[in-house]
């Protein structure tokens, strides 16, 4: 009995190390790959398009790593580096292409193999991140569309041990650029992202002025007169 509870341990801590070694794997080459194809924020489509070899073996791992939302570092990351991952290959796949919008079933039709299930870009955003983690508004700022209406994508993966300090960084890129608040004496134009989700940006009582001007280094005047400007679907290309 003693010898059959010993052979399940080590089946056990057997596995979990497989999985933990492919984790970091997954996490060292996915920033191996953005850095080679991410630039000021935007993505070398048409290079990845011409030798997508990296590309094609992260989205091979991606398909078998498990993660845990009790390690929450780990899981976030792997799943915002899989959704940005997964944007690019469907515009790779689609690619010469004016706009990811272009191409219907982009976000909810498209099931992608990752992560031992299959699924859309939609549900890794709203089923696995926000529903799971409901008090995280930030993911707004890493998950990137494919558009230039999103917040810039960044060079480098995101990893467990700096995924707090990406988190904040991206955030306070995103609001402090004044092409995504546009601000005009009182009156202020944000992205339809506010608008979309405004339940993320006014938890405990926050108003939308309050989240933003937490992250703004000039802050936005308390009566402020926000409305929305029309998000831009054109592609996040570097050229």
């Amino acid at each position: 009995m003693k010898k059959n509870i010993s052979l399940v341990i080590v089946l056990f801590l057997t596995i979990s190390f497989a999985f933990s070694q492919n984790t970091s794997e997954f996490f060292s080459k996915s920033d191996a790959f953005f850095k080679a194809n991410v630039k000021n924020g935007k993505v070398a489509y048409k290079a990845i398009k011409d030798n997508p070899a990296a590309l094609n073996e992260l989205l091979e791992m991606a398909k078998v790593i498990s993660v845990s939302k009790d390690n929450a570092a780990e899981y976030q990351s792997f799943w915002i580096n899989g959704y940005n991952l997964l944007v690019i290959d469907e515009i790779v796949k689609n690619y010469p292409i004016k706009s990811p919008i272009d191409k219907p079933g982009f976000f909810d039709g498209n099931k992608n193999e990752i992560g031992g299930t299959k699924i859309t870009l939609n549900d890794i955003e709203n089923k696995l991140l926000r529903k799971v983690f409901p008090k995280e508004p930030r993911f707004h700022f890493v998950l990137v569309c494919g558009g230039l209406g999103c917040p810039p994508i960044i060079g480098e993966a995101y990893t467990p041990s700096k995924l707090e300090t990406q988190l904040e960084t991206q955030t306070k890129l995103a609001i402090n650029d004044s092409n995504f608040i546009r601000v005009k004496k009182n009156k202020v134009q944000v992205s339809q992202i506010f608008e979309w989700y405004p339940g993320d940006f006014k938890q405990d009582g926050m108003k939308l002025v309050d989240f933003i001007n937490k992250y703004k280094s000039e802050k936005l005047p308390e009566k402020a007169k926000v409305s929305y400007y029309l998000y831009d679907w054109t592609l996040n290309e570097a050229q």
